[in-house]
């Protein structure tokens, strides 16, 4: 199957309306939400789970007072001083890193693994959606991510499914890279503004590094005409293809809130416009109808 990416520089830019209303058009598709640390896709699609699951990564030290000789060699490794004078071990500034039961003389230290949050298999109207939440302040999200993007690898062989369509994290770290590590396409939705032009070249950066195709929607295309000259500038010097401009609309705050697909709430201008999205990315995917 292929692979799609939606990604944007920062959040806010409007990629989780693309993908909601890119996902209700393909047909046979699985949704993933691979912004697992602020997740709202399901916001749009209203999806009915059929499965949950802890997310297990990572462990985290405890210590055996009984077995402890409070000989300070634990405390003197810890290079996050998560243990405290009566050798407890702080939750919130462990990493896990294991040091203190490698050196342990007394074996008193236990690393236990944690949960930090759960994944979804859900269905909603548009066919299967993948999702996750991490815990407040987990960490981990790149292997939540990749073990989403697994899930719905696993399902879409199952299922026969012909794509994968994945809503991306926002900016350029560790999740964003293992949502895009692999993927057919990344499309990057983008606004006419200063620091929309500055995410968009970060973006191509990095999507050049892992040789992924790049495509360009810029949204609120109407903001500024002087900035989405520069945008479009920008990817013509770079021979990155800008596949649409979405109009500003209160009709995409009406969907969002409806919590309707924007092509399935509106068939004006903006629903349009990512149709003729749709059909210009299901053909560079080699997709059929």
């Amino acid at each position: 199957m292929k692979q799609l990416v939606i990604v944007s520089g920062k959040g806010g830019t409007g990629k989780t309306t693309v993908t909601a209303s890119l996902f209700a058009l393909t047909r046979n598709a699985i949704a993933v939400d691979a912004d697992v640390d602020a997740a709202n896709l399901y916001l749009v699609l209203d999806p009915e789970v059929q499965e949950r699951h802890p997310f297990v990564s990572g462990q985290e030290a405890s210590i055996n007072p009984e077995m402890c000789s409070q000989c300070g060699i634990c405390r003197d490794l810890c290079r996050f001083e998560a243990i405290d004078e009566s050798f407890r071990v702080s939750s919130l500034h462990c990493e896990g890193c294991g040091v203190c039961a490698a050196h342990c003389p007394e074996q008193a230290v236990t690393l236990t693994p944690t949960t930090c949050g759960e994944w979804f298999r859900s269905e909603t109207k548009s066919g299967p959606f993948i999702h996750g939440k991490l815990g407040i302040a987990a960490e981990n999200s790149g292997k939540m991510v990749a073990l989403l993007r697994e899930q719905a690898q696993k399902l879409a062989e199952e299922t026969k499914r012909d794509l994968i369509v994945i809503d991306g994290p926002p900016g350029i770290g560790c999740p964003v890279i293992s949502s895009l590590t692999g993927a057919d396409m990344a499309l990057a939705v983008t606004e006419p503004t200063p620091s929309g032009l500055h995410d968009l070249k970060r973006l191509a950066e990095l999507t050049k590094h892992f040789t992924i195709p790049l495509k360009v929607f810029i949204n609120k295309a109407d903001l500024s005409p002087k900035m989405v000259a520069e945008l479009e500038r920008y990817c013509e010097e770079e021979a990155i293809p800008v596949v649409g401009h979405l109009p500003l609309s209160p009709v995409v705050v009406r969907a969002n809130v409806a919590q309707v697909p924007l092509v399935d709430y509106s068939s004006g201008a903006a629903s349009m416009e990512l149709r003729r999205l749709w059909e210009s990315l299901r053909a560079e995917l080699g997709l059929g109808e």
